[in-house]
């Protein structure tokens, strides 16, 4: 089994990047494999709404990660998606990210267990963790929970660690998410299928 976990920071070893650490560590214990995905720090294009991805799974744009990421998804078991908090909102990099990794491709991630980790100096990580975690409510995705908000604190790599609550929030975020995923595999050996899916219904309201 398998997590990927995401960061969403231009910086590749700062805050976001320990915060998802710490998680790594936990799992590799409960012995899950992990991998990091960093972003980098060259634009990345906000969805355009084309719609041409419905088919190929995959985005006409290959000026930036994204499709790199779509490569890994078949064979990832579990996500952990990581942002700073700028302006209380998810870094745009991530937020045109996932806008894009997601649109048209909800299938690609069912059943799958998804966390979102922010890491702030002081405040707004509410807003930034609640925008990551709509993604996964649209598709199907366990969402996995810690014993407090999932975020850290610090203005650097050093003073995350300092941040004692929130790196044990890490941590438990890391076992709870290796249960799940042993659970999910425990099931699948004992011939637990997974939930059916009824085709999708849209409605737009209009009257």
């Amino acid at each position: 089994m398998k997590v990927l976990l995401v960061n969403g920071s231009p910086h590749k070893n700062g805050c976001t990047q320990t915060a998802l650490e710490e998680v790594a560590t936990q799992l590799n214990q409960e012995g899950i494999e992990t991998e990091f995905f960093w972003l980098g720090v060259k634009p990345i294009m906000g969805c355009v709404g084309c719609g041409r991805c419905s088919a190929s799974k995959r985005c006409w744009c290959e000026n930036d990660p994204v499709n790199a990421f779509l490569e890994k998804v078949n064979t990832t078991d579990a996500f952990v998606f990581g942002t700073p908090i700028h302006f209380a909102s998810p870094s745009g990099a991530i937020k045109s990210f996932m806008d894009r990794a997601f649109c048209s491709k909800l299938a690609l991630y069912a059943n799958k267990p998804a966390a979102a980790i922010v890491s702030c100096r002081r405040g707004g990580a509410q807003g930034g963790f609640e925008d990551l975690n709509r993604y996964f409510t649209i598709a199907n995705m366990p969402v996995v929970s810690s014993e407090y908000w999932n975020e850290v604190h610090g203005n650097t790599a050093d003073e995350v660690k300092q941040d004692m609550e929130g790196m044990q929030v890490m941590r438990q975020l890391g076992r709870n998410m290796a249960w799940l995923l042993h659970c999910i595999e425990a099931g699948r050996k004992a011939g637990i299928a997974l939930p059916v899916h009824e085709e999708k219904i849209k409605t737009n309201f209009i009257r």
